[in-house]
């Protein structure tokens, strides 16, 4: 019998054929990446908006809350009781139980949970121990508004998420990789978050900037919300000199790591330093010792280009919002979290009034039983059933000064009333408590009444309780970025040897001689400009042929001003220009006028403000003077393609170089060195 074809996309295919078994294992890795993609996006990677955890945090609070007696626990007992939720390995959760208590709002430590500062690993779990802090415990947990589900295996009940009371997911921040996403969500500071929340419901603007616990200094100034750029430096000092000590870290960086940087850039050379020191603790205190001839001033923005005493951070506020993931502003992030708080308080407060209802109610069903001596109703009754309905029966002129009907559960707990507690009945005592029940069913109503007012006194204790542990620890300010170029030290030599045609910062140890030599860093920009009025820049080599025509050599600045004579090729004649470095991509060829055989460049000076030059023209017996004086600052700056201007309709034999003078500006102005004039004067 022939099978039946299957329906799909490709080519039709039979049962049992090559292409059949290939769709079909198409179809099931599709399956499956999609199952295990949305696994690892929504049960573990990605932190959840509401309550600001990812499944492990939450399995592990719910434990350490099933186990809370206000003792300490060893973390290998809460590891082992979270596997009943958590359905991976141990380490797993060993390692986020220490990463949630090292940041020290929700879990107590006792023992050696690692540094921070340092890189230090944590004990093991056996040695160390852990329970909740007063802050969790109040603002985490409620049961009776919690929505619970069946655990991996299905014998024990888990949150789905936890009824958070404070911003988690901003006060803590969070960094995970999942499927086709990552999340970086900074830590914010828990009194400003709270001010916010309380700007956001008294409908004000807020702002929210990062706060990391190893302090810093950071830029936000391209925040962006929550998905922009942060820059981060060291918090420094300067004890002397030869000395820089370095008292707070950046986002995510330990004193181990930063040390390797500045060993890893003195030992490229783009640094110099003597020795690094780390003596950190409690505080983070790494010292830079500096040799002989270099300054403290002088190494910090240095220190700030190469190494990771300055950081760039790429935040992406990527969370799990209504069982999906997207992307969200902080403060859009915040104003959730404040309805929601608004929201579980107001659950809250309507539980709290139903139990008091309840509970007054019952203490005025016991008054009206004893004071009025229902209980002696039912000494003739013959059975449970006649008791009960006797004192219904009783109980129905005082139906309207209850809460709700009677029932039947009512009766049943008025006839477990023993003889001991109606014979020491205390009227007044009774009395007492109800109208402290009456008054505190009145306050919950009025809190229902004004939600909001009470959403904010409820913030306003929280801060003004637990403000002053969390001071804010890194510092906001806006500050210019190191260029790279600039601090640079120039380590290099580059050096031209004209016999050979070679240059770069080799060439002088293989040779034992130059005829140019120029002091350059490996960030430098070479401009090289050949006696036929060839030009390119290139980076610094290490050895390049150049030929034997090489006539200046300098580092790109790019205000930096060319006077230039050069004899024109088509005509003969002589033309002066100045221009400034002229615009370039790197290792392309340039000329500064038009190629001829005969073109060459007879006067190249660069930098020199009113530069004097005496051009000496070729006899004529009709002339009057053989010479002409030239003011080069006369002449206007224009682009380096420029034609120039021409100095004489006669012939030029040679450029001589007069004195001059600099421009204030151009004294005060970095100056490179290069090929001076003097080597270029030449017999036409």
């Amino acid at each position: 019998m022939q099978d039946e074809p299957i329906q799909q996309t490709g080519p039709t295919v039979k049962a049992g054929s090559p292409g059949e078994a290939r769709g079909l294992l198409h179809r099931l890795f599709d399956a499956n990446f999609l199952d295990y993609t949305s696994y690892v996006i929504r049960d573990r990677a990605i932190p959840d908006v509401d309550d600001g955890l990812k499944p492990v945090q939450r399995r592990i609070l719910q434990t350490l809350f099933n186990m809370d007696d206000g003792r300490f626990h060893k973390v290998a007992n809460v590891v082992g009781e979270t596997m009943k939720l958590h359905p991976h390995g141990d380490q797993s959760i060993y390692d986020a139980l220490v990463n949630l208590a090292n940041r020290g709002f929700l879990i107590e430590r006792q023992g050696n949970f690692g540094n921070i500062f340092t890189g230090d690993q944590a004990s093991a779990p056996r040695y160390i121990e852990c329970r909740l802090t007063p802050l969790a415990r109040e603002t985490l947990f409620d049961k009776d508004i919690t929505e619970f589900a069946e655990s991996y295996d299905g014998r024990m009940q888990e949150p789905l998420r936890l009824p958070a009371k404070i911003p988690l997911l901003l006060m803590m921040g969070a960094e995970g990789i999942a499927v086709g996403m990552a999340t970086r969500i900074m830590p914010h500071n828990f009194c400003e978050l709270l001010q916010a929340q309380i700007a956001c419901l008294l409908d004000q603007d807020f702002e929210l900037y990062p706060d990391f616990p190893r302090g810093g200094i950071v830029d936000a100034s391209e925040y962006d919300h929550g998905n922009g750029r942060l820059r981060c430096r060291v918090r420094l000092t300067q004890p002397d000199d030869k000395t820089i000590v370095i008292t707070e870290l950046p986002y995510n960086i330990t004193t181990q790591a930063l040390i390797e940087s500045v060993e890893k850039a003195a030992r490229s050379g783009k640094i110099r330093i003597a020795s690094i020191n780390d003596y950190t603790a409690e505080q983070v205190e790494v010292e830079i010792k500096l040799p002989r001839g270099v300054r403290a001033d002088e190494t910090i923005d240095a220190l700030y280009a190469f190494t990771d005493c300055e950081m760039s951070i790429s935040p992406s506020l990527v969370v799990i919002k209504d069982a999906l993931p997207c992307q969200m502003p902080v403060e859009e992030v915040l104003r959730r979290n404040t309805a929601l708080l608004k929201q579980n308080l107001k659950a809250e407060l309507e539980l709290e009034q139903g139990r008091l209802r309840e509970k007054w109610h019952a203490r005025r069903l016991e008054q009206i039983f004893l004071e009025e001596r229902i209980y002696k109703k039912i000494e003739d009754c013959g059975s449970a059933k006649e008791m009960t309905a006797s004192v219904l029966e009783a109980l129905q002129p005082f139906a309207g000064d209850l809460q709700r009907p009677v029932t039947e559960a009512d009766v049943n707990r008025l006839l477990e009333i023993s003889i001991r507690r109606i014979s020491r009945y205390d009227l007044w005592q009774q009395e007492k408590e109800l109208l402290d029940l009456e008054s505190r069913i009145a306050e919950t109503e009025r809190n229902l009444a004004d939600l909001t007012g009470y959403t904010i006194r409820f913030v306003q204790d929280l801060l003004a309780r637990y403000g002053e542990a969390f001071p804010r620890r890194s510092e906001l300010c806006s500050f210019d970025g190191v260029s790279v170029r600039a601090v640079a030290q120039a380590n290099l030599t580059v050096s031209y040897h004209r016999e050979s045609g070679f240059l770069g910062y080799r060439i002088k140890a293989e040779t034992g001689s130059s005829e140019m030599e120029l002091p350059a860093s490996e960030y430098d920009r070479l401009l090289l400009i050949f006696k036929d009025g060839l030009y390119k820049v290139l980076p610094i080599p290490d050895k390049l042929f150049v030929g034997q025509d090489l006539l200046w050599m300098g580092l790109v600045q790019p205000d930096l001003v060319f006077n230039l004579l050069y004899r024109n090729g088509a005509d003969g004649l002589v033309y002066a220009k100045r221009f400034t470095t002229p615009r370039f991509i790197l290792n392309r060829e340039y000329h500064l006028f038009e190629p001829h055989k005969r073109a060459s460049i007879l006067f190249l000076q660069t930098g020199v403000e009113n530069l004097r030059v005496r051009v000496s023209l070729v006899p004529s017996a009709r002339a009057r003077s053989n010479t002409q004086d030239l003011n080069l600052g006369e002449f206007l700056i224009k682009n380096a393609a420029a034609i120039g201007k021409r100095i004489s309709t006669r012939q030029v034999r040679r450029v001589t170089l007069l004195e001059s003078t600099s421009s204030p500006e151009a004294d005060a102005a970095p100056t490179l060195p290069g090929l001076s004039a003097p080597n270029l004067n030449q017999d036409g």
